[in-house]
């Protein structure tokens, strides 16, 4: 997304705010570098401000938080086979559309059996979800990008983890998970303890749109964020 402006001003992510602003600007971004050249929040961050650990330098690993708890943007694993990813609320709806259409990304038994853990409990942190299937880190992560992938699961907050007696943060987070209907259409609260129909209209993920024009909707996107990307990248990004 090279050149990306606003208002006259070549676009750079160098806060909280000019991350969620990116994301709501291009509707679609990958968090790190890929196959696209320029489309991806990292290429848009100055190497002064990306993530090296210490706690004035965290960048967009620590400004992700600020997009999950935005209350309109998507996070999760849900670009290039299961990499991290950001999408608004009306782009991620035609996400779900095209992808839950699709045999391919339909739940397996364990997926579905946390699915219907999800359905009970509402979220779920990794360490549950090792201990719920008996799995080991590595199956659980894998398991968990699938889910994410199938747009049935996204990360629902992102908590920062202060260590040490005088409680230092270095970057260290813990994310829950929960299902995109739970995060966007349930009725609940946002800090503060105002509920979301104060300010927002009743959210759902209907769409007009066939699976086949979801997915040219967000070819569209990438295409307006990327103009050189070619069809066979698009495709190898979408799904």
């Amino acid at each position: 997304m090279p050149g990306s402006r606003s208002g006259g001003r070549a676009l750079c992510v160098n806060s909280a705010e000019a991350m969620v602003q990116a994301v709501q600007e291009a509707g679609l971004i990958p968090f790190f570098e890929n196959i696209i050249p320029g489309y991806s929040i990292e290429e848009l961050t100055p190497r002064e401000y990306w993530f090296d650990g210490e706690e004035d330098t965290l960048g967009p690993w620590d400004w992700k938080i600020a997009c999950v708890q935005s209350g309109d943007i998507a996070y999760g694993k849900f670009l290039l086979g299961g990499k991290a990813a950001f999408a608004t609320f009306e782009v991620y709806r035609e996400l779900v559309n095209w992808r839950r259409s699709r045999k391919e990304y339909q739940p397996s038994p364990d997926q579905q059996r946390l699915l219907d853990y999800l359905a009970e409990h509402g979220s779920v942190e990794m360490k549950d979800v090792r201990h719920l299937l008996g799995l080991k880190k590595s199956a659980a992560d894998a398991l968990m990008a699938r889910l994410q992938m199938q747009t049935r699961v996204i990360t629902g907050d992102i908590a920062r983890v202060y260590r040490g007696e005088d409680l230092h943060y270095n970057g260290w987070q813990v994310s829950t998970f929960c299902t995109p209907e739970s995060l966007f259409e349930d009725s609940g609260s946002v800090p503060g303890g105002f509920p979301f129909e104060a300010f927002l209209e009743r959210r759902t993920f209907h769409t007009d749109r066939t699976p086949a024009e979801s997915y040219e909707f967000l070819a569209d996107i990438v295409r307006k964020n990327a103009p050189d990307a070619s069809d066979a990248q698009i495709a190898k990004l979408l799904r």
